[in-house]
């Protein structure tokens, strides 16, 4: 199969050279502006790779992989707007350098470019393709609600966290290793073993993140750290610390999670000082250790052989040790 660092040149190759000229061109100059603006484009190269596991033919999957980045980033530019983000990529992000309303027309836009590019694949597997492609976009709208639900709650349990970023964030990553895997010819054992891999390295990349927002070396990770915590953002570390602090820690806790009246520095140091009584930290990286190894459980049982999984298997694994 091909590497990771293949099939993001394939990737990359694709959407420096994608021609998008419609009009108007005001609709579309965003479009192609968010598109420029770089990113990992993990799961369009998961798309590949997945493919590549059961196929040489991975051309054919290389229009869905794009639908795939390009349904991304249509969330990306939407989130941006409810955030109210001035930044993406150290770019501005589409509302700033435009206005909202372009932002929210062109995110439209290409939500519906995306299904273009998603339908070119073969007609036999089309109908299966368009429902996986639909349910997950519908469970990533689900993520974001959920998420946004969590804001103006302080009785979110680690179960309610799970779920939420599953359908938020992990939910497309196993699309993508599932899509990529259907295009492949994988059988539809396979083809559910690929998405549980995907589905369950979500969940642990997303936890591992939450962890490199606190503990991670702010020269490594590209942004400044204690972020989830100023914007009191209900990450695993907070939700676990309320669900295990007593006393005074929890008070202080649930106090500071309300209020932005107290200085961004100093709720970082008293906040992260209570994970480090509470072992927080350690038990957030038992929890994403738990999924990873999950992931490869129902990675070992695809019906591949093992040396052609060493790909995805090292691509899974430097998911895990990333810092940035």
């Amino acid at each position: 199969m091909i590497s990771f660092e293949k099939a993001q040149e394939i990737i990359n190759r694709e959407i420096d050279s994608l021609v998008i000229d419609h009009e108007p061109v005001e609709l579309y100059q965003p479009v192609k502006y968010i598109l420029s603006i770089g990113g990992k484009r993990i799961r369009p190269t998961l798309v590949l790779m997945a493919c590549s596991l059961f196929s040489e033919q991975v051309t054919r999957a290389i229009k869905p992989a794009l639908a795939i980045e390009i349904f991304h980033n249509f969330t990306l530019l939407h989130d941006d707007i409810m955030d109210n983000s001035a930044l993406r990529r150290s770019q501005p992000t589409v509302h700033e350098k435009w206005n909202k309303n372009t932002a929210i027309l062109s995110g439209d836009a290409m939500s519906i470019l995306s299904y273009q590019f998603i339908t070119d694949c073969s007609p036999d597997i089309l109908p299966d393709v368009i429902k996986l492609f639909t349910t997950s976009a519908l469970e990533v709208c689900e993520g974001q609600q959920y998420d946004m639900n969590f804001e103006s709650r302080n009785d979110i349990k680690v179960d309610d966290y799970i779920k939420m970023i599953t359908l938020k964030t992990s939910v497309l990553l196993a699309a993508s290793m599932k899509l990529g895997a259907m295009i492949g010819g994988a059988s539809s054992s396979d083809s559910d073993l690929m998405y549980e891999f995907g589905k369950n390295l979500g969940i642990a990349f997303q936890i591992r993140d939450d962890l490199l927002d606190v503990y991670g070396d702010p020269g490594k990770f590209g942004k400044k750290i204690g972020m989830d915590i100023i914007a009191n953002k209900k990450t695993y570390l907070i939700i676990k610390a309320l669900e295990v602090a007593e006393g005074e820690s929890e008070k202080i806790l649930r106090r500071l999670i309300s209020t932005n009246d107290i200085n961004p520095a100093e709720k970082i140091t008293i906040i992260t000082g209570i994970f480090n009584r509470l072992g927080i930290r350690e038990m957030a990286e038992i929890k994403s250790k738990e999924f990873y190894n999950k992931s490869l459980r129902a990675f070992d049982l695809v019906t591949v052989d093992t040396h052609q999984k060493k790909s995805l298997r090292d691509f899974a694994k430097q998911l895990m040790e990333r810092e940035s």
